[in-house]
């Protein structure tokens, strides 16, 4: 038996009552012996020192708090502040930090959900509302609160207890209703004299939240409804360490200076509309050349790897949707569905009220159209229109079709979450010994997207089904088979990979592509799904070799995703300097005085001959004032025309950088800057 000063506690007897021993493996395989109550708090520092780092602990894959009591034999591992799952604590417990600020500083607000979220945490409140100078009070008391080292304290009440606990606070009682099964009980987390309705865990006390930041405040509605009360919105950051902070802090402000939607407006890509709607994208001709040029790239490929190009209508009847299964199971994020006129107008004489209606498209008692959230459908739709054989598998279907998606006001961010958004969808119908090379090829051309586009940091996840939950549909022996050939193809590509259980879609698994941008931020973009329920929901056949009939298997892939997103990424990830094959004006050609216009018209005439874009400016501005103004649109190049270039047949060129080059003949300029675009360098070279 190991004596006490290596940490076992041994058993005690007390009377005739002796404590019992259990068994606790650690992650390095090692099993210590420990009286039962030991908390997770005490194994950890037993194992690691009283310096581990750790916020929490899993316990039988379990995340348990620090104060956990351990009373059976189990598995256990810290879990340290820097993890993903440390991180989702220390903003969750930071979120409860700032809930019991604002309660301090504001006695009459009443907290309603405060969530951790992918870079920071947020708390709404019902209470007048908050400027964003107010931010500075907030973080003051939440900087008090944890140098008081508050203990957060887990609390089990019955129903009764917590409408007592919540009594003045009705946006409680509404969650409490909703989630709390009448009988049953829930818990709350206590750090001092406050408390909020939580399942946690949480860090061990207020002590390890110091290294927080309030960002921003705006608006929400409880709920996302549009319909129920506007709450104050309260976004911050949070991280383990100063040095950590000070780091993300940097980072914030890198990403402030490649806001898309800022840069979108400065650089003339895209514009917003109130009128138009919000979350819907209005491309401006330079935007449009950005995507138009994705649009080509792909297509050259798509066009290599034997795809077909369709085109498929804008809305769908509710039964399609139906039979897929979006619809309703995915109600709450598509636009309402659309009943014909006469259908309308008798149901509103009959008295119908807009519950029942929506109760009869459920039931499929009347039918109606939808926005399409979806292409897939669409295309299964083309695929049934006419007998297949085995031999005209596989069938690869491509479109650049565009869908719809009723995302809440408060979620809408410029181009990155939006409401309309066109993807680069395709959809492959293949037999099962033909899934492996086929998802290979839809892989190939993510890999090649994030080639040429110089994003050569990102890792792979695949997305399984979570055995435990209903939402899934299909035979479950279909989903192996589907989850191994994604598991064997993200294998295959020698870059990190990852699993990630219950994140499938609702009838396949997937492989996600989660990209890191130039200032370390992650992007999930490019993904492929394969799908065997589908094809049997649509009753898809094919003839076999045998003669007999076979179900095809379905692959779903979009290597941009949402055009949209991706641009949006794009303008982030090259802060408006694109490579020169995407720069909307590839040349912007300044004359030092106008006497060069006809120069500068015979160089822009060449270039045009060779599909460069180019611009002119040929006014009365100084030089200076020009390269002022026209570097603010980063074109790949800027080149500069006097007497010397306009008496030499040569060109003066200058980069985004402020490197000049001067005396370059022209038709050498023109065969580089063709060479540079056909090769889809990552970046202008040139200069």
């Amino acid at each position: 038996m190991r004596e006490i000063d290596e940490g076992l506690i041994l058993p005690q007897t007390i009377g005739e009552f002796v404590m019992s021993l259990i068994s606790v493996t650690l992650p390095d395989g090692n099993v210590n012996e420990y009286a039962a109550g030991i908390t997770c708090s005490e194994v950890i520092i037993d194992v690691l020192g009283k310096k581990n780092g750790c916020v929490a602990a899993m316990v039988d894959g379990h995340e348990r708090d620090m104060s956990y009591q351990l009373l059976d034999s189990c598995m256990i591992e810290g879990i340290k502040a820097e993890s993903d799952a440390g991180m989702y604590i220390l903003r969750h417990s930071t979120a409860h930090l700032l809930a019991q600020a604002v309660v301090e500083l504001y006695p009459n607000a009443k907290p309603t959900i405060g969530p951790p979220v992918d870079r920071g945490f947020y708390y709404d409140f019902a209470m007048e509302p908050l400027l964003e100078s107010d931010l500075k009070a907030i973080h003051k008391k939440m900087q008090e609160i944890a140098r008081r080292n508050l203990t957060l304290e887990r609390v089990e009440l019955d129903e009764a207890e917590l409408r007592e606990h919540f009594a003045s606070n009705p946006y409680k009682l509404e969650i409490i209703e909703d989630k709390v099964g009448a009988g049953s009980g829930s818990t709350i987390y206590r750090q001092g004299d406050w408390y909020d309705l939580c399942l946690g865990p949480h860090v061990p006390s207020t002590g390890k939240l110091m290294f927080c930041k309030l960002t921003s405040v705006s608006s929400a509605y409880w709920r996302g409804d549009q319909s129920r009360e506007q709450l104050v919105r309260i976004y911050g950051i949070v991280e383990p360490t100063k040095d950590a902070l000070k780091q993300t802090l940097h980072k914030m402000e890198e990403a402030k200076k490649r806001d898309h939607r800022k840069l979108g407006k400065d650089l003339q890509l895209f514009h917003i509309d109130e009128e138009v709607g919000q979350g819907l994208i209005l491309w401006t001709p330079r935007g449009a050349i950005i995507r138009q040029e994705l649009q080509n790239f792909i297509g050259e490929h798509l066009t290599r790897q034997g795809y077909s190009q369709v085109f498929t209508p804008h809305i769908g009847k509710l039964d399609l949707y139906r039979t897929s299964g979006h619809f309703p199971y995915y109600q709450d994020s598509q636009y309402p569905p659309l009943v014909e006129k006469d259908l309308m107008r008798k149901l509103s004489e009959e008295g119908c009220s807009c519950s029942e209606l929506s109760n009869l498209m459920k039931t499929g008692d009347i039918d109606g159209y939808m926005l399409k959230p979806m292409n897939c459908p669409h295309h299964v739709k083309i695929y049934a229109s006419q007998a297949r054989s085995y031999r005209n598998l596989p069938i690869r279907l491509a479109e650049f079709g565009t869908v719809y998606r009723w995302e809440q006001s408060g979620e809408i961010s410029g181009m990155t979450r939006v409401r309309g958004f066109t993807q680069d969808d395709a959809h492959l119908f293949v037999t099962e010994e033909q899934i492996g090379q086929e998802v290979l090829g839809c892989i190939e051309l993510v890999q090649i997207i994030f080639e040429k586009l110089g994003m050569v940091d990102y890792r792979v996840r695949v997305g399984l089904r979570d055995p435990d939950s209903t939402k899934y549909v299909g035979d479950p022996d279909r989903w192996h088979k589907a989850e191994q050939a994604c598991r064997e193809a993200a294998a295959s590509l020698g870059v990190e990979w990852s699993e990630e259980e219950g994140e499938a879609a609702f009838y396949g698994p997937k492989i996600d592509f989660v990209v890191k941008d130039v200032i370390g931020r992650e992007w999930q973009l490019g993904t492929v799904q394969v799908d065997y329920n589908l094809p049997e929901r649509f009753d898809l056949t094919y003839k076999g070799s045998d003669g007999e009939l076979h179900r095809p298997v379905m692959i779903h892939r979009a290597p941009f995703g949402s055009m949209e997103r991706f641009c949006g990424v794009l303008i982030e990830h090259f802060a408006g300097r694109f490579p020169t094959w995407l720069t909307p004006t590839q040349c912007h050609i300044l004359t030092i005085s106008q006497k060069h216009t006809d120069y500068a018209n015979h160089v822009a005439a060449k270039l045009k001959e060779n599909g460069i874009r180019v611009e002119i400016d040929d006014g009365d501005d100084t030089i200076g004032k020009k390269i002022r103004t026209h570097r603010k649109l980063h074109p790949a190049y800027m080149i500069i025309l006097g007497d010397g270039e306009a008496e030499s047949n040569t060109v003066s060129l200058r980069g985004r950088n402020g490197d000049q080059i001067a005396d370059i003949p022209l038709d050498e300029f023109v065969r580089d800057i063709c060479s540079e675009i056909t090769k889809k360098s990552a970046k202008p070279s040139l200069v």
